[in-house]
This record gives structure tokens, sequence and C-alpha cells, in this order.
């Protein structure tokens, strides 16, 4: 087990990034290796170094050492120089689906929270239009990708050179569905229904017409209907074929939290026990998922945390189930899973730093 390691953030600027970095600059393993911060800086701030973190996060000011870190230019020379073994893409699709490759020829590990490397059929990430898909160098990348939620791929994630990070909509619906569906319990030609909402964080830092506080407040709104691009991930991770799940977001006007009610109908009747009793042998080694034996989960009770929440409760014949999924869609979402797949990745318990 190593003790520490050398890690690196390209993308820092956005909510997700912001959420990473007071993970990492807290975590106990890396008190003596701070993270590298690079990105994209202007020629005025190169000559000072870099921008300093507490001016991109104010709100990280005091946070073990970050008053003294700064954002400097990326280049690929400035992480080899420092000794990056562990590298954080918190960017845009296609910058992670050109970086990914140079990092991973220099021996660099790679933890990727954009979708570039989530989905492994053509076919689901074709909503992406990835401009190098079909390539060899694409092909080859995709090969060596682990879908990072420790909860399904623990193993594989432990010796993975290259961790694509869940999306939000997706860990919330993936980790309150798989145990049931894994068990054999769920009648899925029934259809299910998986009606999710999140906070506004969820859309990115960049403003849009839809997203700004006229336009979120005061409202509720469906977006991407049979549209949305964390569908795929629903369909692999699961296991399931697009007619056996209809997934609909919204759009809550909150800053952040995911709230996802799932509807299913079992194969035969089943008690509160039995369900119980299949969550707690699905995640039994999970210290991330939190089981509610009583009442339903609430995005206030996750929101800030990186736990994820998971209750239901059955009809009266047994056969159907209402399950209520929570989490903060920065946290547990993102930044949170991310460093959960740190933790895995190089052998120390998968919530130290995260609890």
């Amino acid at each position: 087990m190593n003790q520490t390691v050398q890690t690196a953030v390209v993308g820092v600027t956005g909510y997700a990034g912001a959420e990473l970095a007071r993970l990492l600059l807290h975590h106990p393993r890396l008190q003596s290796t701070p993270p590298v911060f690079a990105g994209r800086v202007d020629e005025k701030d190169a000559a000072r170094g870099g921008v300093p973190l507490t001016e991109i996060h104010p709100q990280l000011a005091g946070s073990h050492g970050a008053s003294e870190l700064k954002q400097e230019p990326f280049s690929w020379k400035l992480l080899a120089e420092r000794g990056v073994k562990v590298l954080f893409l918190a960017t845009p699709h296609e910058m992670s689906r050109e970086g990914t490759p140079e990092a991973l020829a220099l021996g660099i590990r790679v933890i990727d929270l954009s979708a570039a490397w989530r989905l492994t059929d053509a076919e689901n990430r074709a909503v992406y239009a990835f401009v190098d898909e079909g390539s060899s160098v694409a092909a080859a990348v995709q090969e060596k990708a682990v879908y990072g939620m420790p909860e399904l791929h623990r193993t594989e994630i432990a010796g993975a050179d290259l961790v694509a990070n869940p999306g939000c909509y997706a860990t919330s619906i993936i980790l309150a569905l798989k145990p049931l569906i894994a068990a054999g319990v769920v009648n899925v030609s029934h259809g299910i229904v998986a009606d999710s909402k999140s906070g506004v964080s969820g859309a990115g830092k960049a403003a849009t017409a839809k997203t700004h506080f006229m336009y979120a407040a005061d409202n509720l709104s469906a977006y991407a209907v049979f549209a949305h691009r964390h569908t795929g991930e629903l369909l692999e991770q699961i296991g399931l074929t697009r007619e056996e799940i209809t997934f609909t977001p919204h759009l809550l006007p909150i800053p952040r939290g995911i709230l996802s009610t799932i509807y299913v109908q079992f194969n035969e009747a089943q008690t509160r026990e039995s369900v119980i009793r299949v969550y707690e042998e699905f995640f039994a080694e999970s210290p991330i998922v939190r089981l509610y034996e009583k009442g339903l989960p609430q995005i206030q009770y996750s929101v800030r945390t990186n736990f994820a929440d998971i209750g239901f409760e059955i009809d009266a014949s047994g056969e159907r189930a209402v399950i209520v999924s929570c989490l903060d869609n920065l946290l547990k979402g993102a930044s949170g899973q991310a460093v959960q797949n740190l933790n895995v990745m190089m052998g120390w318990p998968e919530s130290e730093g995260l609890v």
C-alpha cells in the first residue's frame, strides 16, 4: 500500500473542480504531496507563475496550504517534472479524449470526470459525437477504461490505468437498481421508470438560458426526455434495454443535489425484509452507501456529503416498490466518487478522506 501519491488536476475552475480540490487538499494521505493544478493560463498570469487557487475559489483559503498553490500553465513536461502519477481530468469530453492517450503513454494513471470513456457500446457513445470515434487510438484507450463505480467494479478499478468516473444521474439510479436487477427480483419486462431531479450545478458553471436564476428559480422543468446522455450508462451497467427503462431528468431550483424516484414491479411478492437483505448483501463492502431501513432519503440529508442514500417503500401487495435515491451531484455524483476511486486504486480505505 502506497502511503501517498502525487496527483494533478486539470480543470479545477468548475464546480466539480472546486470540490475535487477541497477533497484532495484535506485528504490525510496527501498532506505531504498537494495536487498540481494545471490548465489554461493567459500570458499575464503565466508571468506570475499561474493563477492563485484562492483567486479561482476563495472558499478554499486556509485549506491545508491552498493559499500557496496556483493553477499553472498546463504542459506534459510540468506533470513529468512534478512526478505526477495520477491525473484527474475535470475537463470537457473532447479535451479528455485528446489528453488521456498522452497521459497513459507517459505512465500516468487517469481518473476522468467527463463522459469521454464511460461507454463501451458505440451506439451509446453516438450521443456525444466524438470526433475520434472509430480511430485505433480511441479504441485502444477505451479497451483500458473501467467504469468508476467502486460498488460495482472495485476489483477492476484497483488495477486500472484509466477510470471513467460515472455520471451523477447514472450513479443515483444504478446504485438503487443494480442490486435488485442482479438478484432477479424485478420484472424488467413490465418497465422501470426513473424520475430524477437535479440541482442547477449539474449543468456546469457556464450559464445558459435555462440555468440562469430567472429561468430556474420558482420553476421545475423536465428536459432531454428519451435523450439524456446518461441513459447509455444505465443500459450498460444495469443490463437493460432501452425498452425496459424510461429515464426522465428534471431541473430543480436548488444549487445542488439529486433525488431519483424509481418505480419497479417485482417478479413475485417481496417483503421489506427480503428487499433490505438484497441491498445489504450487495453493499456489504460499500461504506459510501447508506440504506434507510425506515423512511425515505431526502436531498437535505445527502447534500454536501459523499454518501449515496437509498430507501424504498413496498405496496400492500408486495408486488411493487418505489425506490428513492439521493446524493450530492458534485460529490458522490462527481468529485467524491473520483476520490473514492483514487482510494481504491491506491489500496487505501475506500472512504478515507470522504467521511
